[in-house]
């Protein structure tokens, strides 16, 4: 990778993120993304993770990989690909796993069996999603308006978790929306339940990906929540917009998302960055594509050497990987259905592959951003902070709509 000259002495920006008993050498997290942060990915961000924080002189572990979302009913009912999606590498540490649930004793059972069963050094618990399949029933950012269903989950994961000396997190958004905030309640609680951090995603549910980032609410919560670290989620495209979050909110650390998708390497721009260094990475599309391949490669091995789904799944990153380079439609296109890696090599191959890093064409937003929209809620759920009985027996299916991972 082409990196510019780094900072001859430089300065940490903050000291390494304690989660519990982890030490995060470099203050990131990456945020859980839905069919992105499986285990090929995750090895990919942390093999540049690694590679910044060496470079900046830090030690512990590079960042923090969260794996995708799935929830506690599939993975207690052991689901085959639930399982798949919170494997981790056998050199990974810690190997975090986020669980999605709307159900105290649910939630209490998967993380006993991933605390018991040694599947997890680290949870998450997810209170942020917007996917209206997910907040119609209840669930996700619509979840913590009802502040002891909220309250019960957090509680029942913490004391499943803390035996083992495994801590918990929770992620979440600012709330349903305008007139239906939650993130300070939320915050208050999480923390007198005993988790090791919370994060906020400076949207509610209403603006989906919508719109701009409200940095001011992460300041807001840090200054309610005292006693564990506050990270910060939204709008990161790149470091210095971290770094600019970290200046604005006093956050503890960073949460990233879309900002890496198809740009793995900007958990080494990350990682030098709050070392105190101005190396960036900027790849020619020769280095780009070297990447692609090898992300792909990892699919294959994610799915247990299926070629043909490897590939399948590849090609939604192929956009990301290629923002900003002159690689034409036609090979765009060809790109988006290759369905082997050979095809994949071939293609590749027929490209400009000396072309540099475009700069301000590849950087920037990626990922949807969709529109602001009419959160999906239960009925009369926002009538009371108080489940009713309709809404309990209503919740208590929401799993199901969205189990399997």
């Amino acid at each position: 990778m082409t990196t510019t000259a780094p900072a001859p002495t430089p300065t940490p920006v903050l000291p390494p993120l304690q989660i519990g008993r982890h030490v995060i050498g470099s203050p990131v997290v990456l945020a859980p993304m839905a069919g992105i942060t499986n285990r090929a990915f995750r090895r990919l961000c942390r093999e540049y993770g690694t590679a910044g924080l060496e470079a900046g002189g830090a030690s512990g572990a590079s960042s923090l990989y969260v794996a995708e979302m799935v929830t506690t009913r599939a993975l207690v009912e052991r689901n085959a690909e639930t399982l798949r999606l919170i494997s981790h590498d056998p050199d990974e540490q810690p190997r975090s796993v986020q669980l999605y649930s709307v159900d105290p004793a649910t939630a209490g059972l998967a993380a006993r069996m991933l605390v018991t069963e040694d599947r997890a050094d680290h949870i998450d618990l997810n209170f942020g999603c917007p996917v209206p399949k997910v907040t119609r029933k209840g669930g996700g950012a619509a979840l913590p308006w009802k502040t002891e269903l909220f309250r019960g989950i957090v509680r029942a994961v913490v004391r499943e978790a803390s035996a083992y000396d495994v801590p918990v997190t929770v992620k979440m958004r600012v709330g349903i929306d305008a007139d239906h905030v939650t993130y300070l309640d939320a915050g208050r609680i999480a923390e007198a339940e005993g988790v090791a951090a919370v994060a906020l995603h400076a949207r509610t549910a209403a603006q989906a990906y919508s719109g701009q980032a409200d940095w001011s609410a992460i300041a807001r919560l840090k200054e309610a929540v005292a006693s564990v670290p506050v990270l910060g989620n939204g709008d990161i495209w790149s470091a210095e917009d971290a770094l600019a979050m970290v200046a604005r909110t006093g956050c503890d650390g960073v949460v990233v998302g879309r900002g890496c998708l198809g740009r793995p390497w900007l958990f080494t721009d990350l990682a030098a960055a709050f070392a105190g260094s101005d190396a960036r990475v900027t790849p020619g599309l020769r280095e780009v594509t070297e990447t692609l391949r090898r992300h792909a490669r990892y699919l294959v091995e994610f799915y247990d050497g299926d070629e043909g789904r490897g590939c399948r799944d590849i090609r939604k990153h192929i956009a990301w990987y290629l923002k900003g380079f002159p690689a034409g439609s036609e090979v765009r296109h060809r790109l988006a259905l290759v369905d082997s890696l050979q095809a994949l090599d071939d293609l590749i191959g027929g490209m400009e592959l000396d072309a540099r890093w475009p700069g301000e064409p590849a950087e920037g937003q990626r990922g949807r951003a969709g529109s602001p929209r009419v959160v999906a809620l239960p009925e009369h759920w926002l009538r009371s902070r108080e489940l009713d009985d309709a809404q309990r027996a209503q919740v208590a299916q929401a799993e199901l709509s969205v189990s399997g991972g």
